[in-house]
């Protein structure tokens, strides 16, 4: 019997059948899988970097590499997720065979100054936050991502069918987040019964749960605006974003003895290294307040 061999056309560079056959088919294939909204920041990132390049994948050198890396701008965490994203893709293409070797493993990415110290609320700030906030939408919002930790994508998407009732006047929130990973929160009582006045008549399972003023679902823009004036309001100088009631929620409740374990679990860390970075970023916390002189 004729044993038929695949031609040379049909191998990739790993020898195993070619699963690609364009870059945006490769990224397609990279992209399968993760969410909505983490498909969207990657196909950005990789937008970027395929129109500062210029080049096909396979064309692209480490000096390509280098100098998108140099001319990002934003945040630290918004350019490590940046390179992350292409290195990421460039390691798959070469694992698939569509490349022929993974360049983007001798990017070496400088290390940023770490300043989750300085995007951490206090307490009081918190307070005077919700304190100055009249509209009732905007002050459940505000307290609900405070007392769950929730991303600015997870509470936009938030549906009633996604928030069930439990014992004495509290609730759990099942969050659909980042990483395709659900996770379930308790909501103590105040929060929670604050939400809940929030839903009209006539409101169905899937009917969001922050609503715009036209009718429909926040979107994460509008979450940002509604924080950033909430902090502005308190005279708070930061450019506060959404996340910084994340990390507010981390640190505040490390601070009052949560195990590490359960704030992990809260915001869904998939490393409980990650969750410790609060426990080292707690602003006037030093181990020189136990020395004798």
């Amino acid at each position: 019997m004729t044993q038929l061999v695949p031609s040379a056309q049909a191998l990739g560079f790993n020898g195993l059948p070619v699963q690609a056959s364009s870059d945006d088919q490769l990224i397609d294939l990279w992209l399968y899988g993760k969410s909505a909204h983490t498909c969207r920041a990657y196909e950005a990132d990789l937008r970027r970097f395929r129109a500062f390049t210029g080049r096909t994948l396979a064309q692209v050198t480490l000096g390509d590499l280098q100098g998108f890396a140099e001319s990002l701008t934003g945040s630290d965490a918004t350019r490590r997720r940046t390179v992350a994203s292409v290195k990421s893709v460039l390691t798959f293409g070469q694992k698939l065979g569509y490349l022929p070797f993974n360049i983007g493993a001798a990017l070496q990415v400088k290390a940023q100054r770490d300043t989750l110290a300085e995007r951490i609320l206090s307490e009081a700030d918190v307070q005077r936050m919700l304190a100055l906030e009249t509209d009732p939408r905007n002050h459940a919002l505000l307290r609900f991502m405070y007392a769950t930790a929730v991303r600015n994508s997870e509470v936009a998407g938030l549906r009633w069918r996604n928030l069930q009732p439990t014992d004495h006047g509290c609730g759990v929130a099942n969050i659909h987040g980042k990483g395709n990973k659900t996770r379930t929160i308790r909501v103590e009582a105040g929060p929670w019964q604050e939400v809940c006045a929030l839903r009209r008549e006539g409101s169905t399972a899937d009917s969001p749960v922050f609503l715009s003023r036209r009718g429909g679902a926040l979107n994460e823009s509008q979450v940002f605006r509604i924080v950033r004036a909430a902090a502005e309001r308190a005279g708070i100088e930061a450019t506060v974003s959404p996340h910084w009631m994340r990390h507010a929620h981390a640190s505040h409740a490390l601070d009052r003895g949560a195990p590490v374990s359960l704030v992990q679990a809260t915001l869904g860390h998939s490393s409980i290294a990650t969750t410790g970075r609060y426990l080292h970023a707690r602003p006037g916390e030093s181990s020189g307040r136990y020395l004798s002189a």
